[in-house]
């Protein structure tokens, strides 16, 4: 008899006739020789479809414009071929502005994610472990007793908010414990941070104060190259991590017991877990601030679009770069004066939360 010959490439699995398939139904087993991996259908659909959008979203923040820079003048300013100071609006301040607004909405996606997972609850964010008054207070602090206006250095964000985190699972003793527990602590200790954060900007020039509040409502104006480049480096070394971690995270949906015979170490998992959180949102309110809603909305939405059964940690990542973006065009054209992207995503985000509030999960069919 001829057998087929394989011609290369994964190829679905098909299991042996009279074992009973495993599969997920949402997945398809790919297989190349030893080696197989699941490939979650409709979650790589919805990456799929989220890609083109990031791109359409992306020509329209380059072409978005308070001045009224025309399709032709922008068009002319990225390929080099228009005027000095159209190439420099566009190649020098968009680009490196929106380069970066993507890489803040992607980190604050995965990190809304991971904390939603693990605390079970669709309202849960980094900002309630302390992560942004954290941030925030440690900028603060930087800028005390500058005459000139500027704000600390970005990397003065992740200090500031692994700082607070570790206040926070200190005082809920330990981030192996309940997710809930962790973040009803997190609420008392940000109250704290961002009472002494107010404290120290009372007592502050116009100059300092001013160049503070526009960070700490979230602002990606000035942001270029020197934030941008260190924010992708974070992102390609934390989110593969993420991705594990959110595989595991599945298990969650179980209770404690039925998690820890599957062989999960639930304090391991919820540590490490919270760790990436605060690692990925501190970072992302050092280079563009304590932006809101985005890490409560993106994995909400990329929870839509994949299905009530994973944990959409790459659909987080798309779908808030994709809403950072929307906000940073909309922003410039929405006012005579451009509007900083965290008071667009303020805006934004009350009907957005109203809406989460007053529709139930659909993985828990809970308000």
């Amino acid at each position: 008899m001829t057998g087929l010959k394989r011609t290369g490439g994964p190829l679905p699995y098909i299991p042996p006739a009279g074992t009973a398939d495993v599969t997920p139904p949402d997945s398809t087993v790919l297989r190349t020789g030893t080696l197989s991996w699941l490939l979650p259908r409709r979650s790589a659909l919805a990456a799929a479809l989220l890609l083109p959008v990031i791109t359409v979203l992306t020509a329209l923040a380059v072409m978005a414009s308070s001045t009224g820079m025309s399709l032709t003048e922008t068009v002319s300013g990225l390929l080099g071929t228009g005027d000095p100071g159209t190439v420099m609006i566009v190649r020098d301040f968009r680009l490196p502005r929106i380069f970066t607004g993507l890489m803040v909405g992607a980190a604050l996606g995965v990190a809304g994610c991971l904390t939603q997972t693990l605390a079970g609850n669709r309202l849960a964010t980094p900002d309630l472990v302390g992560v942004n008054d954290g941030a925030t207070a440690a900028v603060v602090a930087a800028a005390a007793g500058s005459t000139t206006g500027m704000v600390g250095d970005w990397w003065l964000g992740p200090v500031g908010a692994v700082a607070a985190a570790a206040i926070v699972v200190l005082c809920a003793g330990g981030a192996g414990g309940a997710g809930y527990r962790v973040l009803v602590t997190g609420i008392g200790v940000s109250t704290f941070i961002g009472a002494v954060s107010d404290l120290i900007m009372s007592r502050e020039n116009d100059n300092t104060a001013g160049g503070v509040f526009l960070w700490a409502v979230g602002s990606l104006n000035g942001r270029d190259w020197s934030v941008g480049t260190p924010m992708a480096v974070v992102l390609l070394v934390l989110v593969p991590f993420a991705l594990a971690v959110g595989h595991r995270l599945q298990l969650l949906r179980f209770d404690d017991d039925v998690a820890a015979s599957l062989g999960v170490d639930l304090r391991r998992l919820r540590a490490g877990a919270l760790a990436l959180a605060v690692a990925l949102a501190g970072t992302a309110v050092g280079v563009g601030g304590p932006i809101a809603f985005v890490a409560l909305a993106a994995p909400v939405l990329a929870q839509r679009l994949a299905g009530p059964t994973r944990v959409p940690v790459t659909g987080s990542a798309l779908t808030g770069a994709a809403l950072i973006a929307a906000a940073d065009a909309l922003g410039r054209v929405a006012a005579p004066v451009e509007l900083p992207v965290g008071v667009v995503t303020s805006v934004l985000g009350g009907p957005f939360l109203l809406w989460v509030l007053l529709r139930p999960d659909r993985a828990t069919g809970k308000a």
